[in-house]
């Protein structure tokens, strides 16, 4: 007896994982890598241990309004225009504590307020070529963006 055509439906993921690496009292460094495969360098502001299991007012007590990393954990992006930046950008959904929180290009703490920057080199409290980086990154982010899933891991 035919019941009809059986399918699965396959939900697709691309996963990106930054490892913070270098920490110092402004800024944090980190590698970038998608599926496995490193990217590029990130730069944020300075971590301040927190983690996305903490209780938001936890978060709240240690959080340095525009001089803090967003806590550690994991988080769905998604690409939408941003108001600031007038241009599609990537945007991290749901971090405790932080709003607004995107990737975008910029080379120093100044230019972050808890966002990830990314780059290609680095110097202290520094990441250069971050534009080059950046193109880069939103080339394979739109090309997967409405197809699969895409989630970052903050370690």
């Amino acid at each position: 007896m035919n019941r009809g055509a059986s399918f699965s439906l396959k939900f697709y993921t691309l996963e990106l994982l930054l490892k913070r690496s270098v920490k110092t009292d402004l800024s944090t460094i980190g590698k970038l890598s998608v599926n496995g495969k490193f990217l590029c360098l990130t730069l944020e502001d300075k971590d301040r241990d927190l983690v996305q299991t903490m209780p938001a007012a936890n978060i709240s007590k240690i959080k340095v309004f525009g001089k803090t990393a967003i806590p550690g954990g994991r988080y769905e992006i998604i690409l939408n225009q941003s108001t600031r930046f007038k241009r599609e950008l990537p945007l991290l959904l749901n971090v405790p504590g932080f709003s607004g929180i995107r990737i975008h290009s910029g080379n120093s703490d100044k230019d972050t307020e808890g966002c990830i920057l990314v780059g290609t080199d680095q110097q202290a409290n520094w990441i250069s070529e971050s534009r080059k980086a950046f193109d880069v990154l939103m080339v394979l982010l739109k090309g997967r963006f409405g197809k699969e899933q895409i989630y970052i891991t903050i370690e």
